[in-house]
């Protein structure tokens, strides 16, 4: 007689996606490219208004997935960086900042400019950070934005609020 067979009662689907997911992440390094178990999928194409020319970033979207510290009064401004000292210190104490914040990858880094791709984890979802100097000001300008969908849940504003204090631990 064979031995009786043990059957596990099935987890609902979403249960076992959430599951699935949860051990894709966990097995794969989170790395630029591949940030997330979906890999590029929802990674988006870079836009093609980066780089700051003469010192102005792009404008935010109609959309509540953006804030920049040029976008004036509104619920898509935030305040820009500010230091004190050299100029060229402050850049590379902003590219060190960033570079601890999760799922980050710089990508332009130039004297007075930074570019960046942040990928969440799970979905991989990226937003592009940047980040133009003023040096006259004192100032470093940002603009972070997703680049799919319509909300971020705040999660470009708390980005920025994130890299603040970072940033100035390290500009002099």
């Amino acid at each position: 007689m064979p031995a009786p067979t043990r059957r596990r009662a099935a987890a609902p689907a979403g249960a076992a996606l959430a599951v699935a997911i949860a051990f894709a992440a966990a097995a794969v390094p989170a790395t630029p490219a591949m940030a997330s178990p979906f890999g590029t999928l929802f990674a988006g194409t870079p836009p093609a208004t980066l780089g700051a020319p003469g010192g102005r970033l792009a404008p935010c979207p109609d959309r509540p997935n953006c804030v920049s510290s040029q976008a004036g009064a509104g619920p898509q401004a935030i305040a820009p960086l500010t230091f004190q000292g050299d100029p060229d210190a402050a850049m590379h104490a902003l590219a060190a900042a960033i570079a601890t914040l999760p799922g980050a990858t710089i990508v332009t880094v130039r004297a007075d400019y930074v570019h960046a791709e942040f990928a969440s984890a799970v979905m991989g979802f990226v937003d592009d950070g940047e980040f133009a100097l003023d040096a006259g000001a004192k100032v470093i300008h940002v603009r972070s934005a997703a680049r799919l969908g319509h909300s971020d849940f705040g999660v470009n504003r708390k980005r920025i609020e994130t890299l603040r204090p970072a940033f100035a631990a390290r500009s002099p």
